[in-house]
């Protein structure tokens, strides 16, 4: 299937979910010979396509991710950026971290909501459906792959500030014996339904977060090692896969010439100096 439209033209790389109202497919942009990824909700249900044209005209944010939207074979397709996905709950491992670096984690996601340029019932959606990202570095990102059944028009920020703090308090959950200032007022703030815009939330993180301290060698070790993780393994790969390949190669030349040739290079080097024999 291509979907065409003045900007695009686009070829399905896969089907992420098919659901009653949309598809969520991952595109490549066959103008760009493929180069570039997209991920593409084509919308099939009518109403919910009216609620997110009605939402774009009226709620338009700066870094607006929409790429593209246009009609499609009786559906309207909408175009977003593509990542590889690094789903925050899979990736963030709470227990072997400071106190300071998940707060810092809690600040990327509040910075990747107020940042996010989406109308606020597709955040809140994104926020529910668990589409937050983490990078090596420790920023966080949102991909795309939103499920629209559960579109709801009237959804404003006070709802999605709501949802992002008690996702902050999943993540400080690990260090509530702690006794972290962070931790409880976001405990007691979202209780009461405290919060109504995301810079209150930046400000709460911000002010209660655990005093900045510099971090000692072992943990920038440890922290060095995580970020390069994929490389270095990526290169023990390749030097094993070598060593194997070195020693199938001996393994071969021993069973069918009952030897080693190229070991005499070693073996044989200095027996001879000039016109000396070592030997003798």
């Amino acid at each position: 299937m291509i979907l065409v439209s003045p900007k695009l033209r686009l070829e399905e790389v896969s089907t992420v979910r098919i659901s009653g109202v949309s598809d969520i497919l991952i595109c490549k942009d066959l103008n760009t010979g493929g180069a570039v990824l997209y991920t593409v909700l084509r919308v099939r249900d009518h109403e919910i396509v009216r609620r997110l044209l009605s939402l774009y005209e009226s709620q338009h944010f700066e870094d607006d991710p929409l790429i593209d939207n246009f009609s499609s074979e009786g559906a309207h397709v909408f175009v977003f950026p593509y990542r590889k996905e690094r789903p925050l709950e899979t990736f963030y491992m709470g227990d072997t971290k400071s106190l300071t670096e998940c707060e810092d984690i809690c600040i990327n996601v509040i910075l990747a909501c107020m940042t996010s340029g989406l109308p606020w019932p597709l955040l809140y959606l994104c926020l529910r459906q668990g589409l937050l990202n983490l990078n090596r570095d420790d920023s966080v990102f949102i991909n795309y792959e939103i499920e629209l059944t559960d579109l709801d028009a009237e959804i404003r920020e006070r709802e999605c500030v709501v949802e992002c703090a008690r996702i902050l308090l999943l993540l400080l959950e690990s260090k509530a014996s702690l006794k972290a200032d962070s931790y409880q007022l976001l405990q007691k703030k979202t209780a009461n339904q405290s919060y109504f815009r995301f810079t209150e939330l930046y400000r709460d993180i911000r002010l209660a977060a655990a005093p900045r301290s510099r971090t000692g060698i072992i943990r920038r070790i440890i922290r060095w090692f995580r970020y390069h993780s994929d490389t270095i393994f990526g290169m023990l790969f390749w030097v094993s896969l070598i060593l194997v390949i070195i020693a199938l190669a001996m393994l071969f030349s021993n069973l069918v010439l009952g030897d080693i040739p190229w070991l005499r290079l070693f073996i044989n080097s200095f027996k001879r100096i000039g016109t000396e024999s070592l030997t003798r």
